[in-house]
């Protein structure tokens, strides 16, 4: 037991330090990698070489480069390799007694230097500076302190980097389009304009432990930094915030249990929650976990527009101090209804979907709890 820690860095080393010189060698030559092979081969190797006590066998970036700088382009060149280097400790190991190491050496760093592509560095500042900050943090490494701690130091940052990805994801405020029921980023598109009264959010990421604290920061913030909306009568400060949630493909109960914190904040500040377009899963999750009930089955809508059109009913026919937060059929809060025509249509697909989701989940309560989004949707 006391070489298990040992065993398990030499492994992570052995399989980082193989698939990295066999990824350098696929893109150098243009042809595609499969790791799973490369790392079934090395399993192979090495526990046939176990019963002989061998040393563990990895790729090794110094021959692997001497090797492609050879010429070699096949296997075979492997097992001539191991032929030529067993017959040399066997036979020939007096002649190499006086070669000074620096010699040894000058073949290897000429070996290796074709291997730096200077041009991926050079795309990678243009494109990233993160990255090619991954890539200069990781060659300056293995330089000085070899691969090993160099290939570690290199996962080390980019497991940082997709830490803080993760834990930070994209917000953007929405505006609608002039002209359209189309929400989009006020940032992206300038001209789309704002609701006095009214935060619209989008959280581009799914929503879990590691990223709820960071989003209710944001949500806080769009609170208290009114966004300039040219829209709507001026009630003075937010009353309705509106999660756009089609881009969230999970939720987790840490962040249930967030966003029910959240809601009872609002509550206490009069601020009402609205959901629009959640997927199916993450639906059945906050129906599931209570939060529907929470806000209100009437605030789950599908389409921001509809959403909105809700908040707006609420703003426009009520002063800020009596606001009633009850909404109202969505029928009533459409631009215009739909012809009877339209209507028949929407009451075919409504009547499909309900049957093929209800065939899919095998569950009445579950598929009653998503025909209200349904309906809506097919408004």
């Amino acid at each position: 037991m006391s070489l298990m820690p040992t065993a398990v860095l030499i492994t992570g080393v052995a399989i980082l330090e193989s698939v990295g010189i066999a990824k350098a060698l696929a893109a150098k030559n243009g042809y595609e990698l499969d790791s799973n092979k490369e790392l079934f081969g090395l399993g192979i190797a090495n526990i046939c070489g176990s019963f002989f006590s061998a040393y563990p066998a990895t790729g090794s970036f110094s021959r692997s480069a001497v090797n492609h700088e050879s010429g070699a382009k096949t296997g075979l060149s492997g097992i001539i390799m191991g032929i030529i280097i067993g017959s040399a400790l066997l036979f020939l190991t007096p002649l190499f007694t006086d070669i000074p190491q620096c010699a040894l050496a000058a073949i290897v760093m000429s070996a290796v230097t074709g291997l730096v592509d200077y041009e991926e560095a050079i795309f990678l500042w243009g494109i990233d500076k993160k990255d090619f900050f991954l890539w200069a943090i990781t060659f300056i490494t293995t330089l000085i302190f070899g691969i090993e701690i160099g290939v570690l130091v290199g996962v080390g940052f980019s497991l940082a980097f997709v830490i803080h990805e993760s834990a930070n994801p994209h917000i953007a405020v929405l505006g609608r389009l002039p002209g359209t029921t189309v929400y989009r980023n006020t940032l992206q598109y300038p001209e789309a304009y704002t609701y006095n009264g009214i935060v619209v959010v989008r959280i581009d990421a799914p929503i879990y432990f590691a990223n709820i604290s960071y989003i209710k920061d944001r949500l806080r913030e769009y609170e208290l930094n009114l966004p300039n909306s040219n829209r709507g009568p001026d009630v003075g400060r937010v009353h309705f915030v509106i999660l756009e949630m089609s881009p969230v493909t999970y939720i987790d109960s840490s962040a249930v249990q967030a966003l029910k914190d959240l809601h009872q904040e609002y509550k206490a500040r009069h601020i009402q929650i609205a959901i629009a377009n959640p997927n199916r899963q993450v639906h059945l999750l906050l129906s599931r976990s209570g939060i529907i009930d929470l806000i209100g089955s009437g605030w789950c809508l599908v389409r921001v527009h509809d959403a909105v059109q809700v908040c707006l009913q609420h703003v426009q026919s009520s002063s800020p101090s009596a606001m009633k937060l009850v909404p109202q059929a969505l029928g009533d809060l459409a631009d215009s209804g739909p012809s009877p025509k339209a209507e028949e249509q929407q009451q075919k697909r409504y009547g499909f979907f309900k049957n093929l989701w209800k065939a899919q989940d095998g569950n009445r309560d579950a598929g009653g709890e998503v025909q209200p989004l349904l309906r809506q949707n097919l408004v």
